[in-house]
């Protein structure tokens, strides 16, 4: 089993699948065709996914993940306890990688990154100053006005 090389993409998707939820168990027979093919459909539907190992599962977690990588264009970004994260390339509209991706991160849609980035000459508004008042420390007397 091999995890997916170290870059800016595992790093973005390790990211978004924090927030998610496993789509896929594994239980007590194992990774079966049925599994494998659950997993092929969950990918194709979500482009990344979490798999959950139960703990009857006969088979090692890293077996599991040996058997899952050798499929097509499934790669395993993270390993963490009984729980994988697995990632396949949408052929038509990737969401995590390439032109959409890069827009909905860096610059609204429609401009280009030299529009996105202020330029050095431009002067940036100072932040204004807070109004509201600040609460003494607890055990201090309070001011007298």
């Amino acid at each position: 089993m091999t995890l997916m090389p170290a870059g800016d993409l595992r790093r973005a998707l390790r990211g978004h699948g924090h927030a998610i939820s496993a789509i896929v168990q594994i239980g007590k027979s194992g990774v079966t065709d049925g599994v494998v093919k659950q997993v092929q459909q969950a990918l194709a539907d979500h482009e990344l996914i979490k798999v959950k190992i139960g703990g009857e599962c006969p088979v090692d977690r890293a077996e599991v993940a040996a058997r899952l990588d050798r499929e097509p264009g499934i790669d395993v970004v993270q390993m963490v306890g009984r729980v994988l994260l697995l990632y396949k390339r949408h052929p038509r509209k990737p969401r995590y990688e390439g032109k959409r991706a890069l827009i909905g991160k860096t610059a609204p849609a429609g401009t280009s990154q030299a529009q996105a980035q202020p330029q050095p000459d431009e002067e940036t508004p100072a932040p204004a100053a807070a109004t509201k008042r600040m609460r003494p420390a607890p055990g201090r007397p309070r001011p007298k006005r």
